[in-house]
């Protein structure tokens, strides 16, 4: 019996967060998600996709890949692999791809809300999980001790869209001691389009209790937070609202 996942698109661009950015990524984007972030861009995965054998996405990735063969950048084999979504996890079937991405030799990394355990995962595998603030509608959706199995190879990543969301990411870096555990990221939240609202999303918070990016950076340097601002690199490159990018 084959192994089948649920793929919403695969595609070769450059990785526009985590500590990896900059890098030559394949993106593999799966179909999917039970949370209902406030500012979700990617809500255009909830459904669709096409179901894909683990053979079928490894022959794709091999495909996009093919390129750069024997090219690396200090020992860090190209392009490296990003497995998100949607939420990745939700599918059985994707430790085991990403286990044999493992062995074929790339670098792999997973993008995850938290939500769902990480503990079972390839420990060869990035794993970047988000730590949900109260804006995003799904804070008690976290699963807290998905926190004692993050190491030096995982990220944690906080979305930060009011000053609220900016003390409780303080508070819970302070309270995990997460910055002896793994990098964090701390991201501005970037207001949604038109084209990247949907209707099943958590309510936003109001404008008026929003903080402007340049506040975040300020905040941040000011109480020496032990974390890394990330912008979303590919948003800088491409349109906002841009798919496939």
């Amino acid at each position: 019996m084959s192994v089948k996942l649920l793929v919403h698109e695969i595609y070769l661009s450059v990785q526009g967060e985590s500590t990896f950015a900059g890098l030559p990524c394949i993106f593999v984007r799966l179909t999917g998600c039970d949370l209902r972030c406030s500012y979700c861009d990617t809500a255009y995965a909830f459904k669709g996709g096409q179901s894909m054998t683990v053979k079928e996405v490894l022959t794709e990735i091999n495909r996009l890949a093919a390129p750069y063969a024997d090219r690396q950048i200090k020992n860090q084999s190209l392009p490296i692999i990003e497995v998100t979504g949607g939420e990745p996890l939700l599918q059985k079937n994707v430790p085991r791809l990403m286990t044999d991405l493992c062995d074929s030799g790339f670098t792999v990394l997973i993008e995850t809300s938290g939500a769902h355990p990480i503990g079972n995962l390839d420990s060869r595998i990035h794993r970047i999980m988000d730590l949900k603030c109260p804006s995003s509608g799904e804070s008690e959706r976290m699963l807290w001790e998905n926190i004692q199995h993050l190491g030096s190879r995982d990220e944690v990543k906080c979305v930060i869209a009011t000053q609220e969301d900016y003390e409780w990411c303080k508070s819970t870096i302070k309270k995990w001691d997460l910055q002896k555990k793994c990098e964090i990221l701390i991201s501005w939240c970037a207001p949604l389009t038109e084209s990247q609202h949907h209707p099943d999303l958590n309510p936003a918070p109001a404008s008026t209790d929003l903080i402007t990016r340049q506040a975040l950076i300020e905040r941040m340097i000011q109480d020496a937070v032990p974390a890394r601002f990330q912008a979303q690199l590919h948003k800088v490159v491409w349109p906002v609202d841009a798919m496939g990018v």
